[in-house]
């Protein structure tokens, strides 16, 4: 007889249609503003860190953001493999250094120095490890707190996103 094996693989992604750096950003601000973005990432990460303290956001918006910004980290490292397709309008006009946010000036000249600079110190792993983590500290009342190294990837996090909304601004494809 034929031994018939069920296959317990989960296929939770309907379509498996590959996109480009520039759609999964463009996608993830279509659903996150950038204030809103940074809001919700210092509210997670302030909970994170505070004893017997707990987010007060749905668990559902929780974790849709915790995904969104999964897909953003690794748009921006395809983008940062990829940099030399890119050209980034990098001649402005005198900005306000209020509109750089953390950026400084060179970044926000060349957002892709961000994710190159992110990338040369935390891996994709380190920054989903970080990300889990706090998003599982926020959720509940633990007594163990993070790890010591949170504000970096913080820091790191919240330039990804300025980066991100300024390449989305200015972007113009090598022909």
């Amino acid at each position: 007889m034929k031994k018939n094996k069920t296959d317990l693989k989960t296929r939770c992604r309907i379509n498996r249609k590959k996109y480009s750096a520039l759609q999964q950003i463009e996608a993830f601000f279509q659903f996150n503003d950038l204030v809103g973005s940074k809001e919700l990432l210092n509210r997670i990460v302030s909970h994170a860190v505070r004893r017997n303290s707990r987010i007060d956001a749905d668990s559902v918006v929780i974790f849709q953001f915790h995904q969104a910004v999964r897909s953003l980290i690794r748009a921006g490292y395809l983008i940062m493999l990829k940099e030399r397709k890119w050209v980034i309008n990098t001649q402005l006009e005198k900005v306000s250094p209020l509109l750089f946010g953390l950026l400084s000036e060179e970044e926000y000249q060349n957002p892709l120095l961000v994710f190159q600079k992110a990338f040369s110190e935390y891996s994709i792993k380190e920054f989903d490890y970080f990300m889990s983590g706090m998003v599982y500290f926020s959720m509940g009342v633990y007594e163990n707190l993070p790890e010591k190294n949170i504000i970096n990837p913080y820091i790191h996090l919240i330039k990804m996103l300025d980066a991100a909304h300024l390449i989305l601004e200015r972007r113009e494809e090598k022909g």
